[in-house]
């Protein structure tokens, strides 16, 4: 298939899509559906649809082509007008703030490049994601008894249940069609997949779970597929002591139950982007903001979910930065997460003395220095290609604490988003420029 065909059919996929979206309005407006089963079905259409990628495409750069073209589209229909009245209502006419849409598209550019062509991975997130999900949501609507809370919306335990059996017949079929494991891995991995991907839908919020779900099963998939039993089992045991633990800690920390799970779920998922040395930075956030939040409140309304979001989408930044260019971001993304860290603990300090505020600062920068350093001397050769990274680190503690220390009110609305912002700006930099350097 020669350049100009994939074009037209990278292009012709976009208006399918739409199409797609034309049809379900239609149809909503002479059967009167309900909001969210149109949604659903948009989004049916476009997992299943998603499915064909690997062999409609001969290579690669068309989807990625069409995955831009589609997140501008998806922009376009959550303008007012077009979102309210016109076809994108088929997607925003729901009474919750969801960036579904716009995270379905991205999950799918990133499964697709980060399987690096292996069918398992690909196929097995975005058909859990298409169909597990959508059943669990039709069947809730339909038929839910059973309800708990999830920010500002709604799930129920039948939903949740159905997303099980749905994951686990999904998991088997793809496993055993796809892949080459043992039958004992295969029942092994659906049942793990099965539940880690229950837990994640059924604490996903703002259609998060379009973003965390695939690409958790993606990561979980790529790093514990060839386990043995006896790894999958302690796994298994961990995960479920860290539920438990939790669920004890979260009214000490001052977390609710649900805030409770998202972080066992975040750290799982840490823990499987990559080793327990170089997850201690990341996982450190979690703990500076519980710090933060108790201190020095912010006014968003959901915090302790704010920063699970953004902790998360950094994590699959980094690692399809190194994917995408071949050179390791691990000691760039641990760079990040000690800004964020930095951050907080800059903000938790709250109204003290200007001079114990800085000495307490100063203090928690160097502890937080001398980690980072240690972490990367446990790191091989290839993760530390661009290291020494000294000064970029200071710099990075010194703007990630002069800021929250000395313009705190800056950081009272949407505080997560600007100190994420904020404490990428040098890794990132430095990160452009060493692959400059090499480049030359």
């Amino acid at each position: 298939m020669n350049i100009t065909v994939q074009v037209i059919l990278a292009f012709g996929s976009v208006l399918v899509l739409l199409t797609l979206m034309a049809i379900v309005k239609r149809i909503a407006h002479t059967a009167g559906l309900h909001a969210e089963i149109q949604r659903k079905l948009v989004h049916i259409g476009t997992g299943l649809y998603a499915l064909t990628l690997p062999w409609l495409f001969p290579d690669r750069w068309p989807v990625y082509m069409l995955i831009v073209v589609t997140l501008f589209v998806m922009g376009f229909l959550r303008l007012p007008k077009v979102a309210k009245s016109g076809l994108g209502s088929t997607l925003h006419s729901v009474d919750r703030q969801s960036y579904g849409d716009v995270l379905l598209a991205l999950s799918i550019g990133l499964c697709f490049f980060l399987a690096q062509g292996n069918t398992v991975l690909y196929v097995l997130p975005i058909a859990v994601l298409t169909l597990a999900d959508a059943a669990a949501a039709l069947v809730g609507s339909a038929y839910g008894r059973r309800i708990f809370k999830v920010e500002d919306s709604h799930k129920s335990v039948e939903g949740s249940v159905v997303f099980f059996i749905v994951t686990l017949l999904i998991s088997l079929v793809v496993l055993l069609l796809f892949g080459s494991f043992s039958p004992a891995n295969v029942l092994a991995l659906s049942l793990m997949i099965a539940a880690f991907g229950t837990l994640v839908e059924a604490d996903s919020w703002r259609g998060f779970d379009n973003l965390f779900l695939p690409l958790g099963l993606l990561v979980f998939l790529k790093t514990h597929g060839n386990s043995d039993i006896l790894h999958l089992l302690v796994l298994a045991i961990l995960f479920l002591l860290a539920l438990l633990g939790l669920k004890f800690l979260a009214p000490k920390l001052g977390l609710t139950r649900h805030a409770s799970r998202v972080y066992v779920v975040a750290v799982f998922l840490l823990l499987a982007v990559t080793d327990i040395k170089n997850a201690l930075l990341p996982i450190l956030v979690l703990f500076s903001h519980a710090w933060c939040r108790s201190k020095n409140p912010c006014q968003g309304r959901f915090p302790d979910l704010d920063v699970v979001a953004a902790l998360a989408l950094i994590s699959f930044g980094w690692l399809a930065f190194g994917n995408a260019t071949g050179n390791s971001a691990i000691s760039f993304y641990g760079m990040h997460a000690m800004g964020m860290t930095m951050g907080l603990a800059a903000l938790a300090l709250g109204k003290r003395p200007v001079l114990q505020r800085v000495g307490i600062a100063t203090t928690i920068a160097i502890g937080l220095f001398f980690l980072r350093v240690m972490v990367v001397s446990f790191n091989s050769a290839n993760a530390n290609w661009a290291e020494p990274l000294l000064f970029s680190a200071l710099a990075t503690l010194a703007l990630t604490s002069t800021f929250p220390l000395f313009l705190p009110g800056f950081f009272c609305r949407n505080r997560i988003a600007k100190l994420a912002l904020l404490s990428g700006v040098v890794p990132l930099a430095m990160y452009l420029f060493e692959m400059e350097m090499i480049g030359k």
